[in-house]
């Protein structure tokens, strides 16, 4: 997996480079732990200042997540949900029964030959490019696909027909140029769907469409 020094993060992606003593002093001590354990931390939806970027740092628990920025110039490691399927380390997992693993090896076939490049994100995602455990018997397979053109309600229904017939649960977002939605909300053809943006959430009609309006 290589890092990318051309463009800026995006959403998912993970970095290397924030250490504890980079944190502000309200930072919990799970996150400092993290840090020191030389995980991670995951780009995340947020304003940020010039020369920064949002990111979450994940802790062992499922409630363990803490928001903060790092500085563009500190990132020294920059792994993408595609890298992490082009290298292809779920195949040599310690626990190809699990769901998600099994639910991967399915649904990647079918998706590698849909012509947009897709990701895994998630817990999956973590523990497939940092090495550090993350994923347990119960945890749900998480995937990004890239739509930089629109994509059709019905095509997103077949999707997710394909995508419901893999053991365990998998959840998939399209990441369009504006923000991303679930593809479970453009497939069931409601008006409006949420979409998450840098900016914060949006209830719009067309998601590669520029925005609409904000969600109180």
């Amino acid at each position: 997996m290589t890092t990318n020094t051309v463009s800026l993060p995006r959403p998912h992606d993970l970095l290397w480079g924030l250490h504890a003593q980079h944190l502000e002093q309200a930072a919990p001590a799970w996150a400092r732990a993290a840090l020191a354990g030389y995980a991670p931390v995951v780009v995340r939806r947020a304003p940020a200042e010039p020369g920064w970027v949002a990111v979450g740092i994940r802790g062992q628990a499922r409630e363990q997540r803490f928001a903060t920025w790092m500085r563009l110039a500190d990132i020294r490691r920059r792994v993408s949900p595609e890298a992490i399927v082009r290298v292809g380390r779920w195949r040599a997992h310690a626990q190809p029964q699990w769901p998600a693993l099994r639910a991967l090896a399915q649904v990647a076939p079918r998706l590698a030959e849909c012509g947009l490049a897709w990701g895994v994100t998630g817990s999956l995602g973590f523990e497939l490019a940092s090495g550090l455990p993350a994923v347990h018997p119960a945890s749900d397979l998480d995937l990004l696909l890239r739509t930089p053109q629109p994509v059709s309600r019905a095509w997103a229904q077949t999707l997710c027909e394909q995508l419901d017939g893999a053991p365990g649960r998998v959840d998939m977002q399209l990441q369009t140029p504006v923000g991303a939605l679930a593809l479970r909300e453009w497939a069931r053809g409601e008006s409006r769907v949420l979409l998450k943006t840098g900016g914060g959430p949006l209830l719009v009609g067309d998601p590669w469409a520029a925005v609409e309006r904000s969600v109180a």
